[in-house]
């Protein structure tokens, strides 16, 4: 049974399976936010790393940075970079939301290139990536899932995407760590979780159920029609991601002073 508990940036379902009996029959599927939402969140009414017991790492959905294609100017990182440190604060882009990982994608951007860009957070996705077709705003850091159709009908011109590796969806568009800004790498992930306590032997089993599951052709085949890439791995190794990635995204919060309002 699928229970979708949506709200506070994945904060009220969290909590929920949080507190919910450790026997391994309820569990969490949970993206990025796990790990960002402590830094974001004052009042967060769980602890991420210790009210629950990693199962798995799932799979990574890449964002790419894209803009208008009537944009005949830009058409690299380099080119983004360059421009915005000749016009500080003249450029633009969205996002789904405060906290989003589009917009930490943007957030980490900015960061590591030293350079000032406007921020317009939107309610959501498809908002967002109207105003860019639109050109009301500039660039997006769009999860490749709903970018994709729009580049692929020459509506949005794809620069680069996030992830350390290019992605198999779009082979052609470099990362950018490797198209102008060395170093970056945003990767927006879904892992599953269940509430601190459950027995060992039962993570085992869910653990492998679900890497098994991850190698069936037809997860593959959904997976790959929405741009996502599978990960697998053991529950040590998401504890361990985990952790590393919640003092990163501590860091970047705190410098960019991100605040949900």
């Amino acid at each position: 049974i699928v229970e979708n508990r949506a709200g506070a940036g994945g904060n009220i379902g969290a909590a929920s399976v949080a507190r919910s009996k450790p026997d391994g029959y309820t569990i969490l599927i949970v993206a990025n936010g796990m790990a960002v939402n402590p830094a974001l969140y004052a009042d967060l009414n769980y602890d991420p790393i210790k009210d629950f017991a990693p199962i798995s790492l799932l799979a990574v959905v890449p964002n790419v940075l894209v803009t208008n294609p009537a944009r005949n100017d830009v058409k690299s990182v380099d080119e983004v970079i360059s421009k915005a440190k000749a016009q500080p604060n003249h450029y633009t882009y969205a996002s789904a939301g405060v906290g989003t990982s589009i917009h930490l994608a943007g957030e980490l951007f900015v960061s590591m290139a030293k350079i000032d860009m406007l921020h317009v957070p939107y309610k959501g996705s498809g908002p967002a990536i109207a105003d860019l077709l639109g050109g009301q705003v500039d660039y997006m850091f769009d999860s490749i899932t709903s970018a994709k159709p729009h580049i692929e009908a020459g509506k949005l011109r794809a620069l680069a995407v996030t992830t350390a590796k290019r992605s198999a969806a779009l082979p052609n568009v470099p990362t950018v760590a490797e198209s102008g800004l060395p170093g970056y790498e945003l990767m927006p992930w879904f892992a599953a979780f269940a509430p601190a306590g459950t027995p060992p032997e039962v993570v085992a089993k869910l653990n492998a159920a679900m890497r098994q599951a991850l190698n069936e052709p037809k997860v593959k085949a959904t997976l790959d029609s929405i741009g996502a890439e599978s990960i697998g791995g053991t529950p040590d190794e998401l504890r361990d991601y985990l952790a590393k990635e919640t003092a990163q995204w501590k860091v970047l919060v705190k410098e960019r002073n991100i605040k949900i309002n």
